[in-house]
């Protein structure tokens, strides 16, 4: 069997069905209401992203190779068309959804967000000394003229276009100017309890402050109109690699060119008036449709900081202390409760500090004589950098393989790879061409009879504020076959080599792939005996198209496939002759679902894995990954169980996928269950 196009759902859909899934948890009346606020954040987050790497790519795409045809059939072109107008249609749905549903409800609770004509003449005043006392003085007004160009605006900055009428001090009569707004001030300001009138929470919006007062910026002429606008720009790095003599001063180069690339998306307010609107679209170089009208906020992640500033914790989750394996509440060494037995850690549920404490307990402990670790994301403020750095000063062989291009975080990880190397330790950045993507941690201690390697393999981030937001599972162990895998691993990256036969792990971009195609077959073949055969596998997302195909077949042999993905699947599921026994299931609640897992029957044995890469071409072939397998059969039982048996059972936050890439509700029949909420009352009651 071939893999026709039209046997694949485009990826671009399917990442917008994946927000509509998110927004629809800012819909949702059962959750707490500020929760549901950062849903709709989430999702204007998540569509900045979406503009600035994937639209990107795609109209990048549709200019360079027009009559290139994409994995589901379409043109760029085509797809263009189809992917602008989901992602108008999603805008809308989001902004009613915020002016409908979530204001209104605040409001109820006390939480406004006061327009411009809502203001008395107590709040009028504070504004005014607000813009006089924080706006003013940082402003720059740009007028458009032959000697004032149009100015080159950052990504994703908050702008307004200014219509004019009159002559300025030197007889200039331009009709518009342009400015913008400092990214160093709060897009929503709290106003002082003694002026909000009984209001619990008042807030106001910059632009509305600098709306009100911006005719003070241009002294005797008349402000006619003055209207917000957004412009998201490709953010994605391109490296040649062969011109790369010093990958991290190339990308500081590339860095410093990321806030002015070529202009994706264009938000402007509601109002905005069209012959301003055509001279920006010839300004940014875009098209009618790449225009998002909005009726509110161009930005609506700024609303993030709401939550924060107003102290409600019933419109809150509640709040929980991720708990500790029971080995690790005895008073037993780190060391010695991981020499017992391999520790599994599910994260939020379980706390991340084991993993903090191996790291601290490493650089303290005189018997650790070198540590090795991956670093794709870990923040700008982490004690996990922290003790490594405090560990190489020591003098111990600290050795880290950073990796630079983790998009959006390159610049955090530039400033620990130069902290790191002013310390002492050998920092490597991995292979050109190949991202680093392997949670690895590895640290090795003299002891009475030799070296002892004590390990970390994880699903997730080295992170540990994610560590409270997502999903993942990490594993302790000393297992000697994985310690020697993970050490092969690490001389593959700091050295020069080819790639060993490794023992347990599985690896992109060497085995991973093959091995998961080899496991789906070994599943075909066993159902096409008749003997019992299942596929579960839990993971972010779904494309790469050789194991899309594997699984049809298996799914024509009989094998029973359960697949849980977050995000994008471009497997068509339940479709006639082809995947009727292959159901996907995406799970969206208050915790991010970031673990990879996948369950092979096989006969019985139930191999179990646990890994740091989707099925995708990008994991499978242009990162290095690891895949390691559960030989514990009590660690391999609890994964099961939480991790993939409690999902398919979720009747809460379940959403089905449906063949032509739509999803639908689980609905809810009889008693509810949802597995985050049952895992949070399992850990930590």
């Amino acid at each position: 069997m071939s893999l026709s196009p039209d046997l694949l759902l485009n990826r671009e859909l399917g990442l917008l069905e994946f927000n509509r899934r998110v927004l629809a948890q800012a819909e949702d009346p059962k959750l707490p209401l500020l929760e549901r606020l950062k849903f709709l954040c989430i999702v204007s987050s998540n569509m900045d992203e979406f503009f600035e790497v994937r639209m990107a790519w795609l109209q990048e795409t549709a200019q360079l190779t027009p009559d290139r045809l994409l994995p589901d059939g379409l043109t760029p072109k085509q797809a263009l068309q189809k992917v602008a107008a989901a992602a108008h249609q999603l805008v809308q749905e989001q902004y009613a959804v915020m002016s409908d549903n979530l204001f209104p409800a605040l409001r109820e609770e006390g939480i406004v967000f006061l327009r411009r004509m809502e203001w008395d003449s107590a709040q009028q005043e504070w504004v005014k000394s607000f813009f006089f006392r924080e706006l003013m003085p940082i402003l720059t007004p740009i007028g458009l003229d032959p000697s004032h160009p149009f100015p080159k605006l950052l990504n994703k900055s908050l702008n307004f276009a200014i219509e004019l009428e009159g002559r300025d001090a030197f007889g200039r009569a331009s009709g518009m100017a342009i400015v913008q707004a400092p990214r160093i001030l709060p897009r929503v300001i709290k106003l002082p309890a003694e002026i909000s009138h009984g209001q619990q929470h008042a807030f106001v919006f910059l632009s509305s402050i600098l709306h009100s007062h911006v005719h003070e910026l241009f002294s005797g002429m008349t402000v006619k109109g003055c209207y917000q606008f957004r412009v998201t720009r490709d953010s994605e790095l391109t490296l040649e690699d062969d011109d790369v003599k010093n990958l991290r001063t190339a990308l500081q180069g590339e860095l410093r060119q990321r806030q002015f690339g070529d202009a994706v998306r264009l938000e402007i307010a509601d109002n905005f008036p069209p012959p301003m609107e055509e001279f920006l679209l010839s300004q940014f170089n875009l098209q009618t449709q790449d225009v998002y009208r909005v009726s509110g906020p161009v930005n609506l992640v700024r609303l993030m900081q709401v939550p924060d500033l107003v102290d409600r914790p019933d419109l809150k989750f509640r709040t929980f202390t991720p708990t500790l394996p029971d080995i690790l509440r005895k008073k037993t060494s780190l060391f010695e409760a991981i020499r017992q037995s391999d520790i599994l850690l599910h994260h939020p549920y379980q706390s991340f500090q084991p993993v903090i404490d191996l790291l601290t307990l490493a650089a303290s402990d005189p018997h650790v004589v070198a540590i090795k670790m991956t670093v794709y994301r870990t923040g700008t403020d982490s004690v996990l950098m922290e003790s490594l750095i405090a560990a190489a000063r020591t003098g111990k062989q600290v050795t880290v393989v950073v990796e630079l291009m983790a998009r959006f975080d390159e610049e955090a990880n530039i400033s620990w790879a130069s902290r790191l190397e002013d310390a002492g330790a050998h920092v490597v950045y991995g292979v050109i061409g190949y991202k680093v993507h392997a949670k690895m941690l590895m640290v090795i201690r003299r002891e009475e009879h030799g070296l002892r390697r004590y390990l970390h393999l994880g699903t997730g981030n080295y992170h540990p504020r994610t560590a409270r937001l997502y999903t993942d599972f990490g594993l302790l162990t000393c297992n000697e076959d994985i310690a020697s895998d993970m050490n092969d691993i690490f001389v593959q990256l700091t050295g020069l080599g080819r790639s060993s036969q490794l023992k347990q792990l599985w690896q992109s971009p060497f085995t991973l792939h093959s091995n998961i195609i080899q496991a789906i077959e070994r599943e075909t073949a066993h159902a096409a005996a008749g003997k019992p055969a299942q596929i579960i596998a839990k993971m972010n997302a779904l494309l790469e198209n050789q194991v899309i195909l594997a699984l049809y077949r298996a799914s024509q042999a009989g094998v029973k496939i359960q697949l849980i993905i977050r995000g994008v699947c471009a497997l068509r599921p339940g479709v006639p002759g082809l995947s009727d026994n292959i159901s996907v299931r995406s799970i969206v609640g208050r915790f991010l679902e970031h673990p990879r897992v996948f369950y092979f029957y096989n006969e019985r044995k139930e191999d179990l894995l646990i890994a740091s890469a989707d099925w995708m071409g990008r994991n499978f072939f242009r990162r290095i990954e690891t895949c390691v397998p559960i030989l514990d059969p009590k660690l391999k039982r609890r994964i099961i169980k939480e991790g993939l048996r409690m999902y398919l059972q979720d009747n809460v936050n379940a959403w089905e996928m449906q063949s032509d890439g739509s999803y639908k509700r689980r609905p809810t029949r009889g008693q509810a269950h949802c597995a985050q909420l049952q895992l949070l009352e399992d850990y930590t009651r």
